[in-house]
């Protein structure tokens, strides 16, 4: 056991205290891991567009005040009753899509979600429905069942993996969120096949990881689609083949941009926005009879996504993808492999660097386009 096992730990941790204003470093406490919990020293978080949108209070599940980070990667430091998965020591990546193995959804064979933690997790608590986070008096809510922003965070043991220790934390703590989501949407999702026509709806991790994941699978045509000029050169290293800027052609719409450009449509679209009225010209650019379109972005609480029923009846087909359709505690450890045996781009998107200190700048980062994903260094 390590010495500071059963014992309250102080740390350092990223607060949001409310709503719409910049993250506050304080000290924490956070109270030990009880049965089926596991305590985990985070040593490496990205920052996602997820943790933006929360803290902005648009998410109707934002609770505050909290500790936000949900795509992070650390080092078991104890373990409660009844945790036989991971162990002390062990390299892990939280997962805010858990995997119990046993509840109706993990044993239907048809999709990654998972029932046991959900109801509690979206209320920023812990299964028992208490925290483990408490700063100046304070509970702090915890966020996405993960809280990857603090120095120390205690999760479900259903919602941790446990990977190869020789992978680079650094990198792969971003196989806990944006990459998989992308990549998973495209192999597992839509299971995009060889020779087949692809767009992409923003290109940020999650599309760039799209393409990562169309290439993967021998798509034929890859185009990217953004209102930043600049993400053309870093798409085709992802695996785009064209590139197609709506300012370009402010005339027509791009959904008739991108049919008359792929002889009716494409075989599958991918929204990475979370815009609703990109939604919708993702459906309408696929392909007649056989066309599907993917929804990963999440759209504000309210919105609602519209298109004509006409549009479904001759064949189209709308799903949605969360976590990419991927199950993290089976199929993570495998991702990791593929990225070891350079399969997978990992690296490549971190693009900028912080410390714990710096939080608030990684946020400017991200907002600023240039940057597709920030990791900071918790330690």
């Amino acid at each position: 056991m390590s010495s500071t096992a059963g014992q309250v730990i102080k740390c350092k941790a990223a607060v949001a205290w409310e709503a719409g204003k910049p993250l506050s470093i304080e000290e924490i406490e956070v109270a030990p891991p009880k049965a089926h919990e596991v305590r985990i020293k985070i040593l490496y978080t990205g920052v996602c567009h997820t943790d933006a949108y929360t803290l902005s209070g648009k998410d109707p599940e934002g609770a505050f005040p909290t500790v936000f980070g949900h795509e992070g990667g650390g080092v078991v430091e104890s373990i409660g009753e009844g945790v036989t998965d991971v162990a002390v020591g062990d390299h892990v990546i939280p997962l805010y899509t858990a995997e119990c193995k046993q509840c109706k959804f993990c044993t239907s064979g048809k999709t990654n979600l998972c029932s046991a933690v959900r109801l509690t997790q979206g209320q920023g608590l812990m299964p028992d429905k208490t925290s483990r986070f408490t700063c100046k008096g304070k509970q702090l809510f915890h966020y996405m069942g993960c809280s990857t922003f603090s120095q120390y965070t205690v999760v479900a043991d259903v919602s941790v993996v446990k990977i190869d220790d020789d992978a680079d934390l650094q990198k792969v703590c971003l196989l806990g969120c944006g990459i998989t989501t992308g990549f998973g949407a495209a192999t597992r999702t839509a299971k995009v096949t060889q020779g087949s026509s692809v767009a992409i709806f923003g290109l940020g991790c999650v599309g760039l990881s799209v393409a990562q994941g169309a290439a993967y699978n021998k798509a034929g045509r890859i185009i990217g689609v953004d209102v930043n000029p600049n993400k053309e050169k870093i798409g085709r290293e992802f695996g785009i083949t064209e590139f197609v800027n709506p300012n370009d052609y402010k005339d027509q719409p791009i959904q008739q941009v991108l049919i008359d450009k792929t002889d009716g449509g494409l075989d599958y679209t991918f929204d990475c926005t979370g815009n609703t009225k990109v939604m919708r010209a993702a459906l309408e650019a696929c392909h007649k009879g056989w066309g599907e379109s993917i929804v990963i972005g999440v759209a504000a609480a309210g919105e609602e996504i519209s298109t004509r029923p006409f549009q479904l009846v001759t064949g189209r087909v709308w799903k949605g993808s969360a976590f990419g359709g991927v199950k993290g505690r089976t199929e993570m450890p495998g991702l990791v492999k593929e990225y070891q045996e350079g399969r997978l781009k990992v690296d490549e998107f971190v693009t900028h660097t912080f410390g714990l200190d710096e939080i608030n700048k990684a946020f400017d980062a991200m907002h600023s386009g240039d940057c597709i994903r920030a990791v900071i260094t918790m330690q």
